[in-house]
Parts: structure tokens; C-alpha cells; sequence
């Protein structure tokens, strides 16, 4: 179990990093970054299979196609909707959203399993509303006429990639928890091939758009970001996940994705050389309170549903 909490607040680090990365690599377009990132992060796996433990052998051919369409949808999915919502709502708002994902894979945890009663989620999951309605609210007032509807962009984008986020997790989780589960290096390398194979197919895209005609300072950071983000954020980060995915019961990995929260608002918040506004402290706590309350709800796993209570 330390084991696996380790690799989860490991992920949570890593991971973190994708809320600051799209504004850092700037003037590169984050479509550029994310391209070159996963394109490194299937090198990076391929080298790797060069030993034969990291080799995808012996799995199936359903374990084969689910792992590789992980990597190749699941990532790129999530990382260019997370990107464009951090370049449209600012540091704090798409974290926070994100942040949510615990608590819906608890919920539906709870739905197909009904472990808890409804009503016993009720305050966290209210709390969780109120601290998004804050922030909301204070980034649309705050910002000008002409951003609200960034703003707006980005808030549905952020839920754009809470949706592929959840989905990656499910499937992600149903896989390694299946009877012949395959090996946490072998699924790795597997979905960085996945990711790879969609980035060689994209790389036309990126030349197209001029990704070598910047001087050679922005040329160097982005080349510096691209190489952290493909080998560190994307191998070790998925690595550790995986890891976690498979040691600890998936309310108690769920809730370690807080970390990644808690990380990406720091990061953000670094990048922009700023402490919180009172708002975005009042609803980023609210939100963490939250999702710490109900996630050891379901962790708990000792209340059932009273008669009665859909």
C-alpha cells in the first residue's frame, strides 16, 4: 500500500506540471508541444523494450488494442483540452475542475455498487459545488469584457478533459484489476506506444505549422519542456499511476489524485508569481475539503444504503 501511495503522489507531481507547461513553451502552440511530448514518450518506450521485461509479451489481443488506444486517445485527448483550458481560464479554475474526478469515479463506484447512501455524500459533495461556483464566479467577474468568454471556453474545456480523464481512469483501473492483469512496465510502454503512434501520425501537423521557425531561445525552452514533460510526466508520471492502479482500491487511488490538484495549483500559481486571491483560497479549499470528506466516505466502505434512499 506505501508502495502505491508513493506512486500516486509521485503521478500527482508529475502530472501536476501539465497546468503550467502550455503557458511556459509559449509562443509554441500547445497542439506543437503536445505532439513532440508524446512522440518522445513512445521513444522513450520503445528504447526501453529493448529489454524484455519492458516488452508487451503475453498479453492479449483486447489488452493490446485497450492499452495502445489509452495511450493514443486517452493522453493526447486529455493533455490538449487541459492545455487550451489552462491558455484560456488561467492557472486556477481547470485544476480545480479536474479536481472533481475522485469524487465522480466514486460515484459511480457507488452506482454500479451502491457501498454508501446518497445522503451521506450530500455536505462533501455540496461543498464541492460551492467551491467551484466561487471561483467561477470570481474569474468571470474579474476578467474583462472581452475575456468572459475565454473564461467560459476554458470551464468547458476543463470538463472536457474531466470526462476523458474519468474514462481513461475506469478503463484503466477495469484492466489491471482483470484476472491475467497485464505487468505495470509492460502496460506503460504499451500506452507510450499508443501515444507515440498517434504523435507519428500527427508530426505533419506540427511541421506545417512552423513548429522550427522560432529563435533559438523559445526553440531551447520548448525543447527543454517537451523532454521533461514526454520522459518524466509521461513515462515515470504513467508508471506511477499504474503502480497505484494496481496496490490500492480505486476510491483510495482516486483520492490521490487530489495531488495532482494540489500541484497544478502551485505550479500555476508559481508561473504567475502571485498568491490567491481571497476567492480562488475560499473556493480551492472548499473544493479540497470536499473531496478529502468524500472519498473517505466511500474509503471506508462501512455505510450501505438505508431502506428507502435512492
Amino acid at each position: 500500500m506505501l508502495i502505491g501511495i508513493l506512486g500516486g503522489l509521485l503521478t500527482g507531481a508529475t502530472w501536476g506540471l501539465s497546468f503550467v507547461a502550455p503557458r511556459a513553451i509559449a509562443p509554441v502552440s500547445a497542439f506543437d508541444f503536445s505532439v513532440v511530448r508524446y512522440l518522445l514518450f513512445g521513444l522513450v518506450s520503445l528504447l526501453l523494450m529493448a529489454a524484455p521485461r519492458f516488452r508487451p509479451s503475453g498479453m492479449t489481443t483486447r489488452q493490446l488494442v485497450l492499452g495502445g488506444a489509452l495511450g493514443a486517445f486517452g493522453y493526447f485527448g486529455y493533455f490538449l483540452a487541459i492545455s487550451y483550458a489552462v491558455l484560456f481560464a488561467g492557472a486556477v479554475l481547470p485544476p480545480l475542475i479536474t479536481g472533481t474526478a475522485p469524487v465522480l469515479l466514486a460515484v459511480v463506484a457507488n452506482l454500479r455498487e451502491r457501498t454508501v447512501a446518497w445522503r451521506s455524500i450530500a455536505l462533501p459533495l455540496a461543498l464541492i459545488v460551492a467551491g467551484l461556483v466561487l471561483v467561477n464566479a470570481h474569474d468571470l467577474r474579474a476578467a474583462a469584457p472581452d475575456e468572459a468568454d475565454a473564461v467560459l471556453a476554458g470551464a468547458a474545456l476543463s470538463l472536457l478533459a474531466l470526462g476523458i480523464w474519468i474514462l481513461y481512469g475506469l478503463a484503466n483501473a477495469a484492466a489491471l484489476r482483470a484476472a491475467a492483469a497485464p505487468d505495470a512496465l509492460r502496460w506503460t510502454g504499451l500506452q507510450g506506444l499508443g501515444a507515440g503512434a498517434a504523435a507519428v501520425a500527427l508530426m505533419p501537423f506540427v511541421l506545417d505549422a512552423g513548429l522550427l521557425g522560432h529563435d533559438r531561445e523559445v526553440t531551447t525552452r520548448f525543447l527543454a519542456w517537451a523532454l521533461g514533460m514526454g520522459v518524466v510526466a509521461s513515462w515515470l508520471g504513467t508508471y506511477g499511476w499504474v503502480v497505484a492502479s494496481q496496490r490500492l482500491p480505486l476510491a483510495l487511488s482516486a483520492q490521490l489524485i487530489v495531488a495532482e490538484t494540489v500541484f497544478g495549483l502551485g505550479y500555476g500559481l508559481a508561473f504567475e508569481q502571485r498568491w490567491p486571491s481571497a476567492a480562488e483560497a475560499v473556493g480551492a479549499a472548499l473544493q479540497l475539503v470536499g473531496v478529502v470528506a468524500a472519498v473517505a466516505i466511500f474509503s471506508r466502505r462501512r455505510l450501505t444504503p438505508e431502506p428507502g434512499i435512492p
